[in-house]
């Protein structure tokens, strides 16, 4: 078993992300606690800045090296480093720009829907993964924070980097993307609150470097809960897609996340009905397994387009290039999806 010490040299060693600095000589190790029964080691942890995705990175960091060292169990809290001692070090240093205050903003376009299960990260995924196909440069935001999706989605395997004070996101079929996923040991539950929720969010704003982008897509959770919210208040002004199957219900609960972006004086591009119909291959009958019309009356509720409407289908996996949500460009879906891009980046412009 490790004791105080051991352990105060091991986390010690690390990196404070925002300084730069090994923690020991921050200061940084506030407590440590250690139960020898159950091999179980506690760390408080002083950081510049908490609630962060460097702070999730540097949790992991610090999981991994004392487990490396013998240790069966891990926990650690977080607080925040004293005023004096976090301007010693950055005095005198520029802030960077971050995406919301660059000159030139994207196009922010937030596909929302009423209820979970419509399939609106797969339209977010292969909507993004279009544009770019059209040459556009686009960002992609996991931000249905409980619900993250994306990175499996899109067959992502890596993890974003760290370059000096800046994450720099995974890219994949030409789509630069971040998602809490990409932060969480092992698929666990995430069970922060709403406030740490936004806290998070805003970092993917204004702390990972996006580069020059055409569009940014926001994956938002479903629903007009907390997160939903924030992106509505966070950004300067924002387009919206609403995702909804052909079922009057799913019709009529998307209804209100389409009223809460008109109340937030975000525009409504138009309406995605997702599994539309259900077309055999063999007789290419189509059977309307979730009833039909729910695209068509959101739509004139709304009063805005309906974009496309999107079958049930499975896209056409590769070994090599696996991504099980994307659909190739030449697939009857992938071409839908064009479709639906061309149609949007006509309305933005």
């Amino acid at each position: 078993m490790l004791r105080e010490d051991d352990v105060k040299k091991l986390v010690g060693e690390l990196s404070e992300p925002f300084l730069h600095k090994p923690l020991n000589e921050l200061d940084a190790i506030k407590e440590i606690k250690i139960k020898p029964e159950k091999n179980h080691v506690s760390v408080k942890v002083a950081l510049a800045k908490t609630g962060t995705a460097e702070q999730m990175q540097l949790q992991q960091s610090i999981v991994n090296t004392l487990k490396e060292a013998g240790v069966n169990t891990v926990g650690i809290r977080f607080e925040e480093l004293p005023e004096e001692i976090i301007s010693k070090y950055i005095e005198g240093t520029t802030e960077s720009k971050t995406l919301l205050s660059s000159d030139k903003q994207p196009v922010y376009l937030a596909v929302a829907s009423g209820k979970g299960g419509v399939g609106k990260s797969t339209v977010s995924v292969n909507l993004a993964i279009a544009l770019a196909r059209m040459g556009k440069k686009i960002g992609l935001v996991d931000a249905d924070i409980y619900g993250f999706s994306v990175p499996d989605m899109m067959g992502i395997t890596v993890r974003p980097t760290i370059e000096g004070d800046r994450i720099i996101p995974v890219e994949r079929f030409g789509v630069k993307v971040m998602s809490m996923g990409f932060f969480v040991e092992e698929n666990a539950p995430v069970v922060w609150r709403g406030p740490m929720l936004g806290k998070m969010l805003n970092n993917f704003f204004n702390e990972v470097d996006w580069g020059e982008l055409d569009y940014l897509i926001l994956d938002l959770p479903p629903g007009t809960g907390d997160v939903a919210l924030d992106v509505h208040t966070m950004l300067p002004s924002s387009k919206e897609i609403i995702v909804s199957t052909p079922h009057p219900t799913a019709a009529f609960v998307a209804a209100r996340a389409g009223a809460m972006a008109i109340k937030t004086e975000h525009e409504v591009l138009g309406v995605i009905e997702n599994m539309a119909y259900y077309e055999s291959v063999k007789t290419g009958e189509k059977e309307y397994v979730f009833g039909k019309g729910g695209g068509e009356k959101l739509a004139e509720e709304l009063s805005v387009p309906l974009l496309g409407k999107i079958p049930l289908r499975q896209p056409d996996w590769d070994e090599e290039h696996f991504a099980p949500s994307v659909y190739d460009r030449s697939h009857p879906i992938g071409e839908i999806y064009m479709d639906i891009a061309k149609k949007v980046d006509e309305k933005v412009v």
